[in-house]
């Protein structure tokens, strides 16, 4: 519109340059009010930090994730974006959907990669398969346990709390147990407890569960990629992990599975879920699980994220990576483990992290995940570690 302005004006400024100022003038007035006004509300200056040049360090993330990510996979997220609705963009989600499929060895029509963190995951399975006043079971030996109740609390489950140390282990007679007694709808397990070190077992669980009506949830965030887990062999009804570790993604999506037995429970619901965003009935057609003919827009994916996430299950598919994640080492006696961790940042500009939740104060933890998981890297964690121990004040008790 202004460049047509600009060329009628101009031709009349060969023809009568008084007349043409008149128009200008008077066409003008309103947009330079409205550019004054738009000006004149601006009371908060820009920040000084945002005109400074993005600076971020270079840093070998050996905690518990997220883990350094590798040039292939950051190429992937660098690509020019496109419509989360394009029909490309279908095409990247149903390649992420078969990944899925063939990480957690499952033929689950119903699999999809949440927009957000392993909560989204995590608050998605919780949300969809369990109403208000019904029983939930979960098993806490760490924080995961402890952050699933919380939301189960939260949306008026009835929860009830098998509790461990951190790191303890459920044996299947405890659980089967605890089952018969709360009669829940759903059991919780961590498979890979990354603020202990666990890496739970989980083969005849799934058949507990089946026994008593109950679905069985698993998180597999700190484990998926890191350890074996077969969702389909194991009777696992719903699964879910994150992008940011094992995975060797940016941190932002996480994949999340149900079986037939979920979905009948969630698509069976007496009332709606509490979380719209987080709704599989939306987020199934989203990414063409239910059946239906043409995929209606529900929220705007993270395009670049998928990106990522595509390339990072294609190098495991390459690779078939089955290594563990996590290390816990026991804070040695007489150190203080917050000095050890900020020597070694500070000297050897290495993150290394401490114990999370019921853990902390007992381990410190090291992960060496996807891009990390190199003899050199172990070598160099471990000469950061006896450098911290030398040099670092002991008690004398």
């Amino acid at each position: 519109m202004q460049r047509a302005l600009f060329s009628r004006s101009a031709l009349l400024a060969q023809q009568a340059p008084a007349a043409v100022d008149s128009l200008l003038a008077a066409r003008s007035a309103p947009l330079l009010q409205r550019l004054d006004r738009s000006i004149s509300s601006a009371t908060i200056p820009p920040p000084a930090c945002i005109l400074r040049p993005l600076e971020a360090p270079l840093r070998y993330l050996f905690g518990p994730g997220p883990s350094n990510v590798p040039p292939r996979i950051l190429a992937a997220q660098g690509r020019p974006i496109i419509g989360h609705m394009h029909p490309e963009m279908f095409e990247i989600m149903n390649d992420i959907k078969r990944g899925i499929q063939y990480i957690f060895q499952t033929d689950n029509n119903m699999t999809i990669a949440m927009s957000g963190s392993g909560h989204a995951a995590m608050e998605c399975a919780v949300f969809n398969t369990v109403e208000p006043g019904e029983s939930v079971l979960v098993a806490i030996n760490g924080i995961w346990g402890e952050r699933v109740a919380e939301i189960a609390e939260r949306m008026g489950a009835n929860v009830h709390r098998m509790v461990k140390t951190p790191g303890g282990y459920f044996s299947n007679k405890e659980i089967e147990q605890a089952v018969e007694k709360h009669k829940p709808v759903l059991f919780f397990l961590t498979h890979g407890e990354s603020s202990a070190g666990l890496c739970h077992p989980v083969d005849g669980i799934g058949d507990i569960c089946r026994k008593h009506n109950c679905l069985f949830l698993v998180d597999t965030v700190a484990s998926l990629g890191a350890a074996p887990i077969f969702m389909d062999k194991q009777n696992i009804d719903i699964l879910y992990t994150g992008s940011q570790k094992a995975l060797n993604a940016p941190p932002g999506t996480a994949p999340i599975s149900f079986n037939d037995r979920a979905c009948h429970k969630m698509f069976n619901r007496k009332t709606k879920p509490v979380s719209y965003l987080f709704d599989m009935t939306h987020l199934s057609n989203y990414w063409g699980c239910d059946g239906q003919p043409a995929r209606v827009y529900h929220h705007t994916g993270p395009v670049s994220g998928f990106f990522a996430l595509r390339e990072s299950l294609a190098v495991i598919a390459e690779k078939d990576l089955r290594l563990p994640s996590v290390t816990t080492i026991a804070i040695p006696d007489g150190y203080n483990w917050k000095e050890l961790l900020a020597y070694i940042m500070k000297h050897h500009q290495m993150e290394m992290t401490g114990g999370l939740g019921p853990s902390i104060g007992m381990v410190m933890r090291i992960g060496l995940m996807g891009y990390n998981c190199e003899k050199v890297n172990a070598d160099m964690a471990l000469h950061a570690l006896a450098d911290a121990l030398k040099n670092c004040k002991k008690s004398k008790a």
